[in-house]
């Protein structure tokens, strides 16, 4: 039977999007597939068929649990009843139900953390899997050296005997992140179907500012003026929380969002941001995987994006319905150094591994340094994941080298900042690419006139999301205006 058939019969589709037929095909014939496909291509059908066909269990490792939410919820939609993401939204009664049952599910999602888990490994070990896809396979370079170094270890739980075939997804990586992908999950000279990075139907503006204050003042002015929904990205939670409610006083509908909400507030969040009760979100990046919201018209960077890719990541929330969308990038002298400062501050240092051998030659758990406050959680997970790959000297060279790393990644940056030739061509040539055309009102170098591509707001657009409690599920679940 026809590719195409089975598409049709599943999804009602009758044709592929560009790379989804190539990358399926090598996953059926049993390869190791990475595919870059830009966001709102269809990177998930990728699986979801080979599913339908193979008729076995297919594990998704996913980075965040709103985006699991979320996955899982649209297949229900669709009818798929043997879906199910193990995570910790399950109580513990229904934690060990899901895992002795797991093989009764078609798509099972997991995060890195959950997956290691004893009682799941073994679970999984004794199944017989179709498919094992890493969702946002980036993160892997882009957070496991950072923040969940359980990513790294995914490569060590899967790398078996008879495994199934390894489906990477993501929408940009460089070539230094395509390898560590490719080592760090094990994989076997595995095909790579890799999509142009450039989305032409998203303009690329930036402004430099004398003073970060001027930089506030002209971005409140311009969401007066200018039609959402949009994102605007900042580098700290209480920076979300100050310029969300200079917005709120200005009369812009909008939300701050950060990882330091409740779960289920953020999601109160997401929701609102989708059925547009919300106009703005003003976002730490914990803000935009998962949140399937196609006409964001503007993305707006207050602060310097940390590298490239993320950069690259946050601007691809724009314009997901195809058209014309703006991202602009707004820069302040000293936004550089902040980048890299809030970059590095959260890293272990030679004292902490200094630290960590002492507790060890006492007989005593190196996880005493964060009760005792010598280190933060995140930085101990770090830590403890080095501590467990090499010696101590080279511990701390690599750890070393991982801050020199952010620090350049910052100065990349930098670079679209500074340059006075195209944007687009400079952030496309970062990946490795050459851009083929350059669209119409192509970036601030080119030339641009914002108002060809954003609309005036308009004045009757909502003004307020000052909202109790009571009043945010009432709408949520009642429906109500």
């Amino acid at each position: 039977m026809k590719l195409e058939t089975i598409l049709n019969k599943f999804f009602g589709y009758t044709n592929f999007r560009p790379g989804q037929k190539e990358v399926i095909e090598k996953v059926l014939d049993g390869q190791d597939v990475v595919a870059l496909l830009p966001t709102g291509m269809g990177k998930s059908l990728c699986y979801q068929l080979p599913g339908y066909i193979f008729n076995k269990p297919v594990l998704i490792i996913s980075p965040l649990l709103s985006l699991m939410q979320d996955q899982v919820d649209q297949m229900k939609q669709f009818k798929e009843k043997r879906v199910i993401a193990l995570n910790s939204f399950l109580n513990p009664a229904q934690k060990r139900a899901t895992i002795q049952h797991l093989h009764d599910y078609r798509f099972i999602f997991i995060s890195p953390e959950m997956m290691l888990q004893e009682q799941v490994q073994h679970k999984l070990n004794s199944m017989e899997l179709s498919l094992i896809v890493v969702d946002e396979a980036h993160c892997i370079s882009q957070w496991g050296f950072d923040f969940r170094p359980d990513y790294l270890r995914i490569g060590q739980v899967i790398a078996k005997e008879n495994r199934p075939p390894i489906l990477a997804l993501s929408a940009t990586a460089t070539d230094k992140v395509l390898g560590d992908i490719e080592s760090y999950l094990s994989m076997e000279n595995p095909y790579k179907f890799i999509h142009s990075v450039d989305r032409p139907n998203i303009h690329l503006g930036k402004i430099q500012f004398q003073s970060r204050e001027d930089k506030i003042e002209w971005l409140l002015d311009h969401v007066t003026k200018t039609a959402a929904p949009g994102i605007i990205y900042t580098q700290s939670r209480s920076k979300t929380e100050s310029l969300g409610r200079r917005l709120l006083q200005a009369g812009i509908a909008c939300a701050a969002y950060h990882g330091g909400m409740e779960p289920l507030d953020r999601q109160f969040i997401q929701q609102q941001f989708i059925d547009g009760s919300i106009e703005w979100i003003v976002a730490t990046n914990a803000f935009g995987m998962g949140v399937h919201k196609q006409d964001v018209r503007q993305v707006i960077h207050e602060s310097l994006p940390s590298n490239m890719a993320n950069y690259m990541q946050e601007i691809g929330r724009a314009g997901r319905d195809g058209k014309d969308s703006l991202a602009i990038l707004l820069y302040a002298e000293g936004d550089e150094e902040l980048a890299k400062f809030v970059g590095i501050d959260d890293y272990p240092v030679d004292a902490h591994v200094d630290s960590y051998i002492n507790y060890r030659i006492r007989n005593e758990l190196p996880t005493s340094m964060i009760h005792n406050g010598e280190i933060s959680e995140t930085a101990f997970r770090v830590l403890d994941y080095w501590m467990h790959q090499l010696q101590p000297a080279q511990v701390k060279q690599r750890l070393t080298s991982m801050k020199y790393e952010k620090i350049r990644s910052v100065e990349e940056v930098m670079k679209l900042i500074n340059t006075d030739t195209c944007m687009r061509e400079k952030l496309v040539h970062y990946f490795g690419q050459t851009l083929e055309n350059r669209p119409s009102d192509c970036c601030q170098c080119c030339g641009i006139d914002y108002e060809n591509i954003i609309q005036s707001r308009k004045m009757n657009e909502s003004t307020s999301i000052v909202l109790n409690w009571k009043n945010r599920i009432e709408k949520l679940l009642l429906g109500n205006s």
